[in-house]
């Protein structure tokens, strides 16, 4: 408690003062206690298996249910008797995370309980007369118990830092939307718990933890797989950037800027995790790329610019086995063609290009432009932003290009730090880059490759 700050130990101690005073002045008539005393077992055990998500970042579990159950079956105080007790949650915590959480819990029941009686709900279990009319009263107690654990839970985060609100144009909303809306489902079925205690009792306890405990386990037996599949692509994409030193991180990168692109976009949630995965692999065709001919400092031979052209396909059969990369492919594949038909390696133009495959080019281009080059610093976004617009139509899909833009321009974007070479006594660091749209590639013989005129000659 004492490494915390002032303002946030204040900011605890309030919130736990108004939660002992609550549960202090009660009242407690009509409340039964064995009731009572399962609803706190419930809900501890709901708390204890929690799931996280968001990389890590946040927790979800069922316990609202159990809350919002306590809401119905014994009331204000009840609700916030048994949120209390989620401070023995069977979980590694220290006393004051476990003292926060049970506080914040107990008041959201408490205000919740409050809400569903002032909007006409009765405490109790709900007979086959209450519904639908029930329904409404709860409705209310659910998005009042969701808005008082947002706002309690922000607030310690805003005090602690965590949570910086900069401008309402950068706050990422989705993924917390995602979570609430997942958070109301389980609210939802509090109502269900009360109803189906009227009938069996405190079994409604065993009837409600068994498919909670299904579910928790088949939604993990999923984030274990999603995590199996994303270490076999970082493991490709290191495998990638060791070829090159300069582009340490970059796969990463154009996965991040393509997925706000599809951000922007609006695409659905398995499509949007997918384009991730098209975004990690974009270049891992290099693997079948000489590093001589990555690295070259001079101009390429025409059959070393081939070489490179040919990374695409590369890159397609070399991962084309991996079956949950799905749609990922044709992004690998077509990553480099062009809006005019002038891209390789199937000189497909327009909307023939594939979504994920036009959405990684200007991803893969924007990251290029931001990151130190052997041959040239970073260069600033908003001079990126400017090639960009300068290709649109040409090279670049303009939906893709402007949705880039506006994500940027709401979310920010981290240029990577540059990146010093291992060895100081490497001569041979290439002098141009394929990804560059600023930068034609140099071919031997008084030809240049550059995209922007189409055929690699002038």
């Amino acid at each position: 408690m004492c490494a915390l700050p002032y303002t946030a130990r204040m900011y605890i101690g309030l919130v736990v003062l108004a939660v002992v005073t609550a549960i202090a002045v009660g009242p407690y008539t009509g409340i039964d206690p064995v009731t009572l005393a399962l609803l706190a077992v419930l809900f501890v055990v709901a708390e204890s298996i929690s799931t996280m998500v968001d990389s890590g970042k946040a927790g979800i579990s069922p316990s609202s249910s159990a809350s919002l159950a306590a809401v119905v079956l014994v009331g204000p105080v009840g609700a916030a008797v048994a949120g209390l007790a989620s401070c023995l949650v069977i979980r590694r915590q220290s006393v004051v995370k476990r003292l926060f959480n049970g506080a914040q819990f107990a008041l959201a029941g408490y205000a919740a309980g409050h809400a569903f009686l002032l909007a006409g709900g009765e405490t109790g279990v709900p007979v086959r007369a209450d519904f639908p009319w029930v329904v409404l009263p709860f409705a209310a107690a659910t998005l009042v118990h969701t808005l008082a654990n947002t706002v309690l839970v922000g607030g310690l985060m805003l005090i602690l830092g965590v949570l910086r609100v900069e401008s309402p144009r950068r706050v990422r909303w989705r993924p917390f939307a995602r979570l609430e809306l997942s958070s109301l489902g389980y609210g939802a079925l509090g109502l269900c718990i009360a109803t189906i205690w009227g009938a069996v009792g405190p079994f409604a306890v065993l009837l409600v933890l068994l498919p909670l405990f299904i579910a928790r386990w088949t939604f993990n037996q999923y984030i274990a797989e999603q995590r199996a599949h994303d270490a076999t692509l970082a493991t490709l994409c290191q495998a990638v950037e060791t070829k090159d030193y300069y582009t340490r991180g970059h796969c990463v990168r154009v996965s991040e800027a393509a997925s706000m692109i599809g951000r922007e976009l609006g695409l659905p949630a398995e499509r949007a995790h997918t384009l991730r995965y098209a975004g990690m692999l974009h270049d891992v065709g290099k693997l079948g790329v000489p590093t001589k001919v990555l690295q070259k400092p001079g101009k390429l031979t025409e059959e070393e610019f081939a070489a490179i052209q040919l990374h695409p396909m590369r890159g397609y059969e070399i991962v084309r086995e991996i079956g949950f990369l799905d749609e990922a492919l044709d992004g690998i594949m077509h990553h480099h063609e062009r809006m005019d038909g002038r891209g390789y390696p199937a000189g497909l133009s327009g909307t023939g290009i594939p979504e994920f495959a036009r959405i990684i080019a200007v991803a893969d281009a924007f990251d290029c432009m931001t990151s130190t080059r052997s041959y040239r610093n970073a260069r600033s976004i908003g001079e990126a932003v400017a090639e960009l617009r300068n290709c649109s139509g040409t090279q670049f899909d303009p939906a893709m290009v402007n949705a880039l833009i506006t994500a940027v321009d709401r979310d920010g974007w981290d240029p990577p730090v540059a990146v010093d070479p291992p060895d100081e006594d490497i001569a041979e660091v290439a002098q141009q880059d394929h990804d560059d749209p600023s930068a034609p590639l140099r071919i031997t013989g008084g030809t240049v490759s550059d995209e922007r005129s189409g055929d690699g000659r002038s």
